[in-house]
């Protein structure tokens, strides 16, 4: 066989070994561009969530419905751990009572459960309706446990004839040793009553709620 065909034969040979491994990178690229490319196509969803997902954007929205100014929803939203809880908080009280949205924010948000403080709030408003509404709040702030104070409150004034005041001032020491802290102006004399009936109860005949 002569050079000229060797050669000729040796490029072919050659021309075919590059086209197979072209093949073969084909094959072994294909697949990582496909991953390339769904991992691009996926992006969005991991990305910061701005929609009603978003704790803090629903946070926001709520307490802007409220009238509330944007500085303090703004700060209110910012500072909490469960955005959520606090425009939940705030909503319910207003809601379902006679307190502003002001107050509700500033109480809701000193509470480490948002939503037991509103629980505590609405509860006793609706069994005290003499009792004025920021001073329910306000013991329900200080309160511990508010919903064993509620609790407390709602089955002293079901069963006794005692003003809201009186029931409200009972429980929150009945609560403060619960939890372990004993105010110093706790009257040693006083015995602890346990209560712990629901919110729903019936007051005892010839018993008015306004009494």
């Amino acid at each position: 066989m002569s050079k000229k065909k060797l050669r000729k034969t040796g490029n072919e040979k050659g021309s075919l070994a590059v086209e197979m491994f072209k093949t073969k990178m084909i094959r072994l690229t294909t697949p990582v561009l496909a991953i390339a490319g769904l991992l691009a196509m996926t992006a969005p969803s991991v990305a910061v969530k701005t929609s009603s997902a978003n704790d803090y954007r629903v946070c926001t929205a709520r307490l802007l419905n409220l009238g509330l100014t944007a500085q303090a929803v703004s700060q209110g939203c910012a500072k909490a751990l469960r955005p959520r809880d606090l425009s939940a908080c705030v909503v319910k009280i207003n809601q379902r009572t006679q307190i502003s949205a002001v107050d509700a924010l500033s109480s809701c948000e000193q509470a480490r459960r948002p939503e037991n403080l509103s629980t505590c709030v609405v509860g006793i408003t609706r069994n005290t309706q003499d009792a004025i509404h920021t001073t329910v709040l306000n013991y329900c702030v200080r309160s511990l446990l508010p919903e064993r104070f509620a609790q407390c409150v709602v089955g002293l004034r079901s069963a006794l004839d005692i003003a809201p005041t009186q029931a409200m001032d009972t429980c929150i020491d009945a609560s403060d040793r619960v939890s372990g802290f004993s105010p110093a102006s706790t009257p040693q004399n006083r015995v602890p009553t346990e209560f712990s009936p629901s919110f729903e109860v019936t007051p005892i005949p010839g018993h008015s709620e306004g009494q």
